[in-house]
């Protein structure tokens, strides 16, 4: 799967909860270290989901304490390593679009 498919529905997830792109901006930076410009770069080529989670610049040595269920799994149960990563993220967005 592409990161240009899911990083809309990331947006369009916390925009229909009253938040904005650049919170999600806000937040993949504090997770992964990627700014706004990198986000756009790795859409525009056409990056795989596991590439963008894979070669992010810099995690957040914070992630670890992400905790919680994302779609029925517990976060910080899962072992394959991108997966958790995605995970991560994906439980970060959740707590946005509250």
């Amino acid at each position: 799967m592409k990161w240009a498919k899911v990083y809309p529905l990331l947006v369009a997830k916390v925009v229909k909860k009253g938040r904005s792109e650049e919170e999600v901006h806000e937040v993949i930076e504090w997770l992964m270290g990627y700014d706004a410009a990198s986000i756009a770069q790795a859409m525009e080529d056409d990056s795989s989901v596991k590439d963008f989670y894979d070669n992010a610049p810099k995690w957040n040595p914070n992630a670890s304490l992400i905790k919680g269920v994302v779609c029925g799994v517990r976060v910080e149960e899962v072992e394959e390593p991108t997966m958790r990563r995605i995970r991560f993220l994906d439980k970060l967005i959740d707590e946005l679009a509250k």
